[in-house]
């Protein structure tokens, strides 16, 4: 089931918790590109922006990932865990993936997994993926948390051929706004979670797929290609090659099929 533009609702009332300033736009640029701007301007963590339409919205690597207008559930957090050592930090983007796919299933009954280090599939396509950024200004530092998740779009509004959506999947129509309630909850405990030091890494690798498969991963400089075996304490991909296992805290994985 798809849905033409002129149909698709917008977001309606949220719920959120209190530690969450939630602002909703019809359009702007990028969400994250935006949170970004509102911090250097002085803005304090808990910002949360959701747009209807992102004209110039961005995935990792710099790629384009623009859908059409309410036909997506778009939205970045502004997080400034001042409290945790930076070195921890590339968990957030993690912790991230673990509340989408919790508030996907709770609402859709969708069973979607994880690729490391930041998508979030279903059927082993992608329906929506995170972008973490970190900000610095006049000594501040904070972490903007991008989460695009494809929600109304059919097949030939999706940016990818390997892409899904929610509507393609359930073949429904899926209500963003409580798609968004839940995963303001889902962040907010997975977040409160990691800054007091509990290890989410067991929650993690129960929804990564990436484990067990053979993958191709683009780093820096050339490519890594082996047996994903493991994510390790610091967030990392292990993976085991020809010359012994290599830990990766950056790349893009591409899971590569048995021949």
């Amino acid at each position: 089931m798809s849905e033409s533009e002129d149909s698709r609702p917008p977001i309606g009332q949220v719920t959120a918790a209190s530690r969450w300033r939630v602002e909703v736009v019809e359009e702007t640029t990028s969400t994250n590109a935006a949170v970004a701007e509102r911090f250097r301007a002085g803005e304090g963590e808990g910002l949360v922006l959701v747009a209807e339409h992102q004209t110039a919205g961005r995935g990792r690597l710099g790629r384009d990932w623009v859908s059409p207008p309410r036909s997506s559930l778009t939205v970045s957090f502004l997080l400034a865990p001042s409290d945790v050592a930076p070195a921890r930090w590339p968990w957030l983007p993690l912790l991230t993936g673990i509340a989408a796919a919790a508030a996907v299933r709770r609402i859709t009954g969708v069973q979607v997994d994880l690729k490391w280090p930041n998508d979030v599939l279903a059927d082993g396509q992608k329906l929506g993926g995170i972008l973490l950024e970190r900000v610095e200004q006049a000594g501040r530092a904070a972490a903007v948390v991008g989460i695009g998740l494809n929600c109304a779009q059919s097949g030939d509004e999706l940016p990818v051929p390997q892409a899904t959506s929610l509507a393609i999947v359930t073949g429904a129509r899926v209500d963003r706004s409580a798609l968004l309630t839940a995963l303001l909850e889902e962040l907010a405990a997975r977040y409160d979670e990691w800054r007091s030091g509990v290890d989410l890494r067991p929650a993690y690798l129960e929804l990564c797929s990436t484990p067990g498969l053979q993958v191709k991963v683009a780093v820096p400089g050339g490519e890594v290609t082996g047996e994903a075996v493991d994510v390790d304490a610091g967030g990392r991909l292990v993976v085991r090659t020809e010359t012994g296992e290599e830990h990766l805290g950056v790349g893009d994985v591409v899971h590569v099929r048995p021949q």
